[in-house]
């Protein structure tokens, strides 16, 4: 049975978060910088939605305001993070491996594999604002040693088709969890399938910019589709549209299975 719900850009989690005051230590930046964040499951203190969807634990769609701002060096274990960086520019310090230095501009990516244990640092630098998205995931396996890997998505020659940035394919980065990152970026009206696995695997779909119809369900700007149960995902888009899709395995788990049957009505059959 195919089950699936939708979540419109304005039903997100909303949080704002300075650099002064008590989260000064965790929030970088001059007086007056902040970090937007628009959660799309429950984080931080947006506890009003899903608790997740399959090993999806946050999609947040976030803009470091001010310069300087961003987050301060902090720990992570058993954690993976992804973040596309859609404008701006990221500074990402992080302790994996032998530790490294990144900047990553729009288009970069990176994948952070906690595991046993790591921390990062992430700052705008540059007078712009940066806005990212950010996924943390579920590990497959618990106390990995911690990783981290990057890429660049190039929208001028990757447009119009559908292309895998994370998971088990040639040329995206690797994750050690079953779970698939892809993007679709159009400059003309097209007619795209998206085929998951397994009818049983959760395809989560973010709309960033324009528009899409998916499986008869019309989603524009920062709205989000999650379903499961499909065989196959078709989209019809207009022209200059931007769509993330990420593909997991579905976990029993729950306290997502609790709250699915509180807010029954939300969800398609």
């Amino acid at each position: 049975m195919t089950k699936s719900f939708v979540l419109r850009s304005g039903e997100r989690g909303h949080d704002v978060i300075y650099s002064d005051g008590s989260a000064s230590s965790y929030v970088a930046g001059h007086p007056g910088s902040y970090v937007a964040r628009e959660s799309s499951f429950n984080f931080h203190q947006y506890q009003g939605g899903r608790p997740g969807f399959g090993t999806i634990r946050v999609f947040g769609d976030e803009v470091f305001n001010g310069s300087g701002c961003g987050y301060n060096m902090h720990p992570h274990h058993n954690f993976i993070i992804c973040a596309f960086v859609l404008e701006g520019e990221l500074t990402h310090i992080n302790t994996a491996g032998h530790g490294m230095v990144d900047q990553l501009r729009q288009g970069d990516y990176y994948v952070f594999s906690a595991g046993s244990g790591g921390k990062h640092c992430e700052l705008s630098i540059s007078p712009e604002n940066m806005n990212a998205i950010y996924l943390w995931l579920m590990p497959g396996q618990l106390y990995l040693p911690p990783s981290y890997h990057r890429a660049h998505f190039d929208i001028r020659t990757r447009r119009n088709r559908i292309v895998q940035l994370v998971g088990d394919v040639d040329g995206a980065l690797p994750v050690a969890q079953d779970l698939r990152v892809s993007r679709l970026v159009t400059d003309r009206v097209g007619h795209f399938t998206y085929t998951p696995r397994t009818p049983e695997h959760g395809v989560y779909v973010f709309v960033v910019d324009g528009g899409a119809t998916v499986n008869g369900v019309a989603l524009a700007r920062r709205d989000s589709m999650g379903i499961t149960g499909a065989g196959a995902l078709v989209l019809d888009v207009p022209d200059s549209s931007d769509v993330f899709f990420v593909e997991t395995a579905m976990l029993d788990d729950g306290r997502i299975r609790a709250w699915e049957k509180a807010h029954g009505a939300d969800l398609i059959d």
